[in-house]
């Protein structure tokens, strides 16, 4: 029977989870030049660029702390011993400004803030995995050239991504580094992880785990202070979070944890989501009615996440219509591209699922429940800093009641807070329009 074994059980090395919330993003997304897979296993096997070392680079020392639990929300991440250390760092953008400008044209990003040249390095860092034993994962850390030691810090935080190379850190091409190229280029330092399993990091990436969200973004925070130091140059501690889709209710994750003191050094200095999946079990129910563009590859990643995370099925023919039950599981590996998996996959979610699975999903009951409640709480706190939501009302991925949902959240938490609607466009627009919004919100914050 469907979700027996959903027990709230660890996960064991090697498990897939995979994200929600933007299937637009990966679709439109271009491939990386050389495979992702070829660029882990290198990491794996302890390759280490210019001076930088396993040894010889951890995060800087600071007090321990030992804030309180977040109510309703994962345990607040404990550091494990050489977590936020950098493991490798290597150059994948050197660009002037005029570059920088070019690179956003071609995005579909405005480009009239952009202030300064930019360097950026692919940074692996040490962090914990599900099973909470010691990993490693990477990010794209982007420094601005503008002779400043003092850099505000931001952390931009991506939306779904199934194929790893399409990450920040690897795709020249994706919209989550011209992100963090536009962010650095007004003057500021970016960490941009790419969470657990994605990039050069091992294993697979656990989707819907918020607590290896939180981890996998702090400690890349703490990695890339580590990594500016090399060049005497110091990151605020009031960190600048945003996020788009998947990104979105990880940037109130990620906040609410800095708040709450997870990282001894790093704060809590403003927040900007972007077209965030809020209301998780809206959002889910709405694919397995097919009211969501989409739908059957949004709710696959679902269910083959959370499965592999926490088991919602006993096998594959419990939740998926033959023949897909035989392989829609692999289809999520992190080997396999988006246009790939849509080409596999039936066009709606009644083509695909059980309707005792699709059934299920429209009303979740016990732990499933109480586990999807986790991520339907993400703005159900009261932040120390106003919020500025963005969302376009012409978005048929995430509809912008999630916007309205998290902004009610903050507002009964007494909670300072904006929702700006971008207007008619599409998911993958939404962003592009948002991001100048977001640097202009950032600029009005210099501490």
């Amino acid at each position: 029977m469907i979700f027996d074994r959903f027990s709230g059980r660890s996960v064991l090395p090697g498990t897939t989870a995979l994200a929600l919330g933007c299937a637009a993003a990966m679709l439109a997304t271009a491939a990386a030049p050389a495979t992702a897979a070829t660029m882990a296993r290198a990491a794996g096997a302890g390759a280490v660029s210019g001076t930088w070392s396993a040894a010889s680079h951890s995060s800087p020392a600071e007090p321990e702390r030992s804030p309180a639990e977040p109510e309703r929300s994962p345990a607040k991440p404990e550091r494990s011993p050489g977590a936020g250390s950098v493991v490798s760092a290597t150059l994948v953008v050197d660009l002037d400004a005029k570059e920088v400008v070019a690179r956003l044209e071609k995005a579909g990003i405005e480009a009239a803030q952009v202030r300064y040249g930019v360097r950026a390095h692919r940074v692996v860092y040490r962090t914990r995995g599900v099973d909470g034993r010691p990993t490693t994962a990477s990010q794209l850390v982007v420094m601005p050239e503008n002779g400043k030691r003092d850099l505000q810090t931001v952390s931009w935080l991506h939306g779904t991504t199934v194929y790893r190379g399409d990450v920040a850190s690897v795709n020249d091409a994706s919209t989550d580094r011209a992100a963090a190229l536009l962010f650095a280029s007004t003057g500021r330092a970016v960490s941009a992880p790419d969470y657990l399993g994605l990039g050069v990091g091992p294993g697979t990436h656990p989707y819907g785990d918020p607590r290896t969200t939180v981890t996998a973004s702090v400690d890349a925070l703490r990695a890339a202070r580590v990594f500016a130091r090399q060049d005497r140059r110091t990151l605020g501690r009031h960190v600048l979070v945003s996020g788009f889709s998947q990104g979105a209710p990880a940037t109130m994750m990620v906040g609410r944890a800095l708040q709450q003191e997870a990282d001894p050094y790093f704060r809590l200095g403003a927040l900007a989501p972007v077209a965030g999946p809020f209301d998780l079990s809206a959002f889910e129910a709405a694919a397995a009615d097919d009211k969501v563009v989409r739908s059957s590859l949004y709710l696959a990643y679902f269910a083959t996440a959370w499965n592999r995370l926490y088991g919602l099925y006993d096998t594959p023919g419990q939740a998926f219509r033959a023949p897909y039950d035989k392989m829609v599981e692999s289809l999520f590996d992190g080997d396999h591209k988006a246009s790939e998996i849509a080409a596999a996959l039936p066009a709606t979610s009644k083509d695909l699922f059980t309707p005792e699975f699709l059934d299920t999903v429209r009303h979740p009951t016990g732990k499933l429940r109480q586990r999807m409640n986790a991520l339907d709480t993400t703005c159900d706190w009261h932040p120390d800093v106003p919020v500025h939501l963005y969302h376009a009302t012409g978005d048929k991925d995430v509809a912008f009641e999630n916007a309205r949902y998290c902004q009610r959240q903050l507002t009964a938490n007494g909670a300072v807070n904006r929702l700006t609607d971008i207007g008619g466009l599409d998911h993958n627009g939404t962003v592009r329009a948002a991001l100048p919004l977001v640097v202009r919100q950032f600029d009005a914050i210099r501490r």
